[in-house]
């Protein structure tokens, strides 16, 4: 997919060069061009027909005066403006601007975009992982008018840098890229074609790629280790649960494990505290928190990071039936803690508790959980922001960097004794699953609080984050595959 070269005489389909707002004519790249289309390159930039403001992409043909057929040119803006994020967004609308165009090779003039601030390899890797992530689509399931979009899947750097570390850049921006796509199929998957045991063959599938060792809880196992969270929300289906373990050991002995806990409800009626008929669609989606988990594992595989990691993912679909589970009842989950459902439409929680426990159970010592979890999180933050809380400030702080890096925002809420009572309020049990509507988002986050214990634990609610309502930069609208490159950017960094 990635290659380096040095000369720009070759036959590419399209040649992309960067221009920024100061200093336009000096690189030599845009001067080699100008002298060649006979100084009309600096008559288009003052007419605006070739613009350098900010994710402008402006297009001329060349008509054989260089060897490419089209020259596409980036505008960036001010350097003392552009970002790792904002170089990545740039990038993400070239190629969507290249896709639509039909392309499915250019070469890009590497050192057009060099900064200051950003690292030559860090440019590398934005470059990749845009390219990846702006033109992913979803194989639809239309049976007439399908047409087959094409991907861009020959990219050639020119640039007189060092060959090997910039394909190294590139392999890792494109394995973030992966992950996050990854993690946007499985959320597109509809819940009658992504059951868990679905789930489960897919996991099966991602540890034969990558070498992890796995592991599938079946409904007996659970009954037997006394998982009763997860199997009172799957009371009601037909379809059997699945506890998915993926493991992935990168250090020789099995220590300094980072769970990774994944909520898999494939989807969610709300059982007995039925969704209304409005709620109900996109809940396909309510497994976003495994689908986040496995596509970062899938990044994780592809790199092979010096780090232990296990990846566990509690699944069912949370469905009405005469056996479901219900209001008012008492059930014992597996860290022996009894709760009292007030709301079966808090299933989510009760699933991880049961994933946190066993995750400890892999010998995790730090818990970092992933969920849609809550409506009151899409009221608070809307889509542009993921919630967050945590029991360990510098655990979150190394986290929170992550997601930084990944351009993934998190805001940090509130957790403290006040909610841990609200929770522990039950009369007839331990714990109780839904206390109040008032501070909704952090209710769900201090219960599963309960089960993390003293293990340092960040908790991530992305249940507005999931989904765009709209297309952007690094995607189209529907599922953004959001915190599969955080939480990869965490097990990856040092």
């Amino acid at each position: 997919m990635f290659k380096v070269r040095k000369s720009l005489l070759e036959q590419d389909e399209a040649l992309v060069v960067g221009l920024f707002h100061e200093n336009k004519n000096q690189q030599p790249i845009y001067q080699m061009l100008n002298d060649n289309f006979d100084e009309n390159l600096d008559t288009y930039v003052k007419s605006n027909d070739i613009s350098n403001h900010y994710k402008a992409v402006s297009k001329i043909l060349t008509y054989g005066k260089v060897p490419a057929k089209r020259v596409y040119f980036l505008g960036l803006g001010k350097k003392k403006e552009l970002t790792k994020l904002k170089l990545k967004k740039a990038f993400g609308s070239l190629f969507q601007q290249l896709q639509k165009d039909g392309l499915t090779q250019a070469a890009i003039a590497y050192d057009s975009f060099y900064l200051e601030q950003i690292q030559d390899g860090e440019t590398a890797e934005v470059l990749a992982e845009a390219m990846v992530m702006a033109t992913y689509h979803f194989s639809h399931y239309k049976t007439s008018n399908y047409r087959s979009e094409k991907v861009i899947d020959d990219l050639t750097l020119i640039t007189e840098q060092e060959e090997s570390g910039l394909l190294h850049s590139l392999a890792v921006g494109e394995a973030f890229g992966k992950g996050a796509n990854t993690a946007r199929y499985l959320v597109h998957l509809p819940a009658n074609l992504l059951t868990s045991s679905v789930m489960a063959e897919f996991s099966l599938t991602l540890a034969d790629e990558h070498g992890f060792e796995a592991e599938i809880l079946e409904k007996e196992d659970m009954q037997r280790l006394g998982m009763g969270a997860l199997l009172a929300v799957n009371q009601g289906s037909k379809e059997p649960p699945k506890m998915i373990v993926l493991k992935y050991q990168g250090l020789s002995e099995w220590k300094d494990v980072v769970g990774l806990v994944g909520k898999g409800i494939t989807y969610d009626t709300g059982g007995y505290s039925i969704k209304s008929k409005t709620g109900m669609p996109g809940m396909k989606g309510d497994m976003g928190g495994a689908a986040a988990v496995l596509g970062a594992m899938d990044t994780i595989g592809r790199l092979k990071p010096s780090k232990n990691v296990v990846a566990v993912i509690p699944s069912t679909d949370n469905m009405i039936s005469g056996s479901a589970f219900k209001p008012d009842d008492v059930i014992t989950s597996l860290s022996g803690k009894t709760i009292e459902v007030l709301n079966t439409d808090a299933e989510g929680r009760l699933a991880l508790a049961d994933g946190i426990t066993y995750a400890k159970h892999h010998r995790a010592v730090k818990l970092i959980d992933v969920a849609t979890l809550t409506g009151g999180m899409v009221t608070a933050l809307g889509e542009w922001m993921t919630g967050a809380m945590t029991n360990n400030q510098e655990f979150y702080n190394q986290v929170t960097r992550a997601a930084d890096k990944a351009g993934e925002p998190m805001w940090l809420l509130p957790y403290n004794e006040d909610y841990q009572e609200q929770v522990r309020s039950s009369s007839v049990a331990d714990l109780n699953n839904s206390p109040t509507r008032k501070a909704h988002p952090i209710m769900g986050g201090a219960f599963v609080a309960e089960f993390a214990e003293e293990t340092p634990w960040v908790h991530i609610d992305i249940a507005g984050t999931s989904v765009a309502e709209s297309g952007h930069e690094l995607g189209p609208k529907g599922p953004t595959g959001v915190m599969a490159r955080t939480l990869a950017n965490f097990i990856v960094s040092d």
